[in-house]
């Protein structure tokens, strides 16, 4: 074989233009890759504010199923998109197909942490236990849901921190927004006062809170004595509020309360500090 016919310009002329249309096709399948996942990201999205308008179903429930939907269609997307890839620089399909095959089956044992978690996550979302929206605990965290994926659950917690859980650690769930939530008010009193006032004048104040409040669905009550302290009487108070709003509602009732107490005169117990003049 001659070696200057090998390296004649022709060749290398060839050579570069098949490499150059080479680059220029997989410049275009990325091209179309961004144009269809940003396209298909907002069709999802329309379809979910329509699907959202015609049926009676929670806005966290849609979110939910709009980012699954999202991530689903990203993974299916990206794997074309490495199929086209392989065609623009004339390697097999086929080679792409069986290599997958070959490393899924090497890697088959080493992640089935990975298939518990789709398994695990797809139940979760089949069964409704948790939405994005939602305050939960579970695997021990607990905070507000922010993304419900195939394969993590995050969760943010009231300190800001983003917790990234994978779904096979979540065995048990604790759903704390399914319903009406509970206020509760443990208050004290002195032991020089009269109990059966003291409950009159705190139902009073709970029944003037209920009237200008509409977070709260029931109570508030007046349970009774719950707890002899060391220096108070324990009075607790039970109310029904809106998802979230238990502790708003907690906080609203300790002021119109203490407000309450002391406009009729009944002390709430605190710390006393009696300074003893040594010279008198």
């Amino acid at each position: 074989m001659d070696m200057n016919n090998f390296i004649s310009a022709p060749f290398w002329t060839e050579l570069l233009v098949k490499f150059g249309a080479n680059i220029i096709e997989f410049i275009a399948v990325v091209i179309i890759y961004f144009v269809l996942k940003r396209v298909g990201s907002k069709i999802i999205a329309r379809s979910f504010d329509r699907y959202k308008q015609r049926r009676d179903v929670s806005s966290n429930r849609i979110y939910t199923l709009e980012k699954l939907t999202a991530s689903a269609y990203t993974y299916v997307l990206f794997f074309i998109f490495l199929v086209l890839a392989f065609n623009a620089f004339g390697l097999p399909t086929a080679s792409l197909i069986a290599g997958a095959s070959v490393i899924g089956l090497a890697v088959g044992f080493g992640a089935q942490g990975l298939v518990s978690d789709v398994v695990t996550g797809f139940f979760i979302l089949l069964e409704k236990q948790i939405d994005v929206g939602d305050y939960v605990t579970t695997a021990g965290f607990g905070g507000i849901v922010e993304e419900v994926g195939l394969r993590t659950t995050k969760i943010r917690s009231f300190d800001g921190t983003l917790n990234y859980i994978p779904n096979r650690q979540i065995a048990t769930v604790s759903n704390h927004t399914r319903g009406n939530m509970r206020a509760l008010v443990d208050l004290g009193i002195a032991y020089e006062e009269n109990v059966d006032d003291a409950i009159t004048v705190i139902q009073e104040a709970c029944n003037q809170a209920a009237e200008n409040d509409d977070r709260i669905k029931e109570g508030p009550d007046v349970v009774g004595v719950q707890a002899f302290g060391s220096s108070d009487i324990v009075i607790r108070v039970i109310a029904q509020t809106e998802n979230m709003e238990q502790w708003a509602v907690e906080r609203d009732l300790r002021k119109a309360i203490k407000w309450a107490l002391d406009t009729n005169n009944i002390e709430i117990p605190y710390p006393h500090q009696v300074n003893i003049d040594k010279n008198a």
